[in-house]
């Protein structure tokens, strides 16, 4: 059927892109932060696509559009895509073209191509640029068709921002600038421009609510030797946190003034005086917009603009003994919460009626319910039989499936309390599932484990791990199309860098971050049959020192996610005996720690059964 609202959005958007003497426009997911997920102020290529995934990039010229997104959201896209015009253009399939590829068989010479530059990184911009330059056509990145086009446009959020005390925090602000210091002095630079959100909050011991699910503000830091800018909304000061400002020197700034800011500082001499050695900047970071602007510091102020990783992201990424601290009670807290949600589940399936939806919704209040609770770390992905083939998946009134008969249930959610950043994955089975279904479970605990299991030598990256994780799936013929692991933030983002576990690098940012101790990282193996079912496991892992030799520093992975795991869906003549070994030691640790969480004896008692050994 055909989607009339996508299609007549579509019109006013040629219109428009004609009115500007425009001839192709792309519209990625980002706001100016280059945020994973993003504030409905920014949600554009959803409002002119239709598709809701958290990844994806469209692309319209007068007479044609296609959106590129990857692996999770295949299915999804299908589906949200149906009744428009939209080309779906699975990345990374067999002759898919890259975005960059695809337009210069769509511009010819002297056309242009306009877009708005604060929603795309410099890196790809540059990448645009060449693509553009190779067809003799013409650049913008000053047009903002979504102020023209976008009816109804919700404005940009504001919430008030809220403090991070230092016995949470594990260090003040002082004492993490004065780190950030040395590490740009090491790069030849005493000033810095910091755009990525979590970032900023991580190193101003803030926190905010201007995206859903991620405890961050809409903001930018400039630094120089003798002062630290904070641009933000007023609205969001409030007056604890203007007084936090004052007593550590952070002055503030209106956050729409940023741009204007940056323009008359690098049009006078003055900046001189405060910058003596370089302007430091992660290019793969900022925007397209805001590195044109910082190239004048260069080009009108004769100061250097150093390009590189921001240190912030790597400081960030190694929690402090503070931070560790919490983050342990806060996984022990939360995995107690989700074994009795699967208590609820596996006990009551069957006998009370149960949806995706309802499901979820009683699993995000379990968690509301417990002290320290801030919110969500991401909506809760909760889908039953064919759903939970769908890898980011999550229910609707419309697409939202009874849990009932026989079939996998998956569930993946997460909170941010005070004190940790959590997120988790568990398959259930529900009645009797099929025999292929117990192999693909069972070799996707089977990679869970041995990933976990896994000791290494410092200066392993996760590419070196992946095949841990991916080895008795590649072994049935199967994969899955996402990364197994993914760094995770302290009371942050879920979704960390720079560490990753994945055996591709990422197109946009192939840099891969050695692992180092008090790390933490996901481990995620699945299997996704389209049509039938999804399987997925995930544990949280904090990276821990372990012997040194003459060959090097060892380090290894300890658990921080003690959840059982559902053995009703476990098959050993899939695993061999060390994995056997691997799930009993498991089981017996998520006794001993979860046990004395619980007060409900029913589910004590149950949770002793769903964690006896195995042979």
């Amino acid at each position: 059927m055909e989607n009339t609202v996508i299609r007549e959005r579509f019109k006013k958007l040629r219109q428009a892109m004609k009115d500007n003497g425009v001839n192709a426009t792309l519209f990625p997911t980002a706001d100016y932060h280059d945020s994973e997920y993003v504030a409905d102020y920014f949600k554009v290529r959803a409002y002119f696509s239709n598709f809701t995934g958290s990844n994806g990039t469209l692309f319209v010229t007068e007479n044609e559009s296609a959106l590129w997104t990857d692996g999770r959201y295949f299915l999804q896209a299908e589906s949200e895509l149906a009744g428009t015009e939209i080309k779906l253009m699975r990345m990374g399939e067999r002759d898919v073209p890259k975005l960059e590829e695809y337009l210069k068989g769509c511009l010819k010479e002297g056309d242009t191509l306009g877009f708005d530059g604060r929603c795309v990184t410099a890196s790809y911009g540059e990448t645009l640029e060449e693509a553009v330059n190779a067809c003799k056509a013409k650049l913008r990145y000053d047009i903002d068709f979504a102020s023209m086009v976008f009816e109804n446009r919700p404005e940009l959020p504001v919430h008030d921002l809220y403090l991070v005390e230092e016995a949470y925090s594990g260090a003040s602000f002082e004492e993490k600038l004065s780190v950030l210091r040395k590490e740009l002095d090491e790069k030849d630079a005493d000033a810095f421009v910091l755009s990525k959100l979590d970032d900023i909050m991580w190193l101003t011991n803030l926190r905010g609510s201007d995206i859903a699910c991620n405890p961050v503000a809409l903001s930018y830091l400039f630094i120089t030797p003798e002062r630290t800018l904070f641009f933000v909304q007023e609205e969001e000061v409030t007056d604890a946190v203007r007084a936090y400002a004052k007593e550590h020197e952070i002055f503030l700034v209106d956050y729409e003034s940023f741009f204007e800011f940056l323009l008359e500082s690098a049009d006078t001499q003055e900046i001189k005086n405060e910058i003596k050695k370089g302007l430091f900047f992660d290019k793969a970071s900022v925007s397209y917009t805001l590195y044109q602007m910082l190239k004048r510091f260069e080009e009108h102020a004769g100061i250097p603009v150093i390009n590189g990783k921001n240190p912030t992201t790597f400081l960030k990424a190694v929690k402090n003994e503070t931070e560790l601290r919490h983050t342990r009670e806060t996984y022990l807290k939360d995995s107690a919460v989700l074994t009795e949600f699967l208590y609820y589940v596996k006990t009551n399936a069957g006998k009370e009626e149960m949806s995706e939806i309802s499901l979820a919704k009683k699993l995000d209040s379990m968690r509301a319910a417990q002290e320290g609770f801030i919110e969500l770390s991401f909506p809760t992905i909760s889908g039953f039989g064919a759903n939970g083939a769908i890898v980011h998946y999550e229910p609707t009134e419309k697409t939202n499936a009874k849990v009932e008969g026989t079939g996998f249930y998956l569930v993946d959610s997460g909170a941010t309390y005070k004190g940790g950043t959590t997120d988790v994955t568990r398959t259930l089975a529900i009645g009797e599932v099929t025999q292929e279904m117990k192999e693909h479970f069972t070799k996707t605990l089977v990679g869970m484990l041995r990933l976990a299991d896994a000791k290494f030598l410092e200066g392993c990256t996760g590419r070196n791990l992946d095949i841990l994780a991916r080895s008795a799936l590649w072994q049935s013929g199967i994969d899955y199309k996402h990364g197994t692991g993914h760094g995770v933030g302290y009371m942050l983002n879920v979704h960390e860098g720079p560490q990753n576990i994945r055996y591709q690098s990422a197109a946009h940012d192939p840099f891969e971050a050695e692992f180092k101790a008090g790390m933490l990282v996901s481990d995620e193996p699945g299997v996704y049959i389209t049509g039938s079912h999804g399987v997925r496991i995930e544990n949280i892992l904090e990276v821990v020192a372990d012997e040194k030799n003459a060959y090097g520093q060892f380090l290894r992975f300890k658990h921080l996610t003690y959840v059982p795991i559902d053995l009703d869906a476990v098959d050993t003549q899939y695993m061999e005996e060390k994995d056997i070994q691997l799930l009993n030691a498991y089981h017996q640790k998520v006794y001993e720690l979860i046990a004395p969480r619980i007060q409900d004896e029913a589910v004590k008692e149950w949770l002793k059964k769903a964690t006896e050994n195995v042979k």
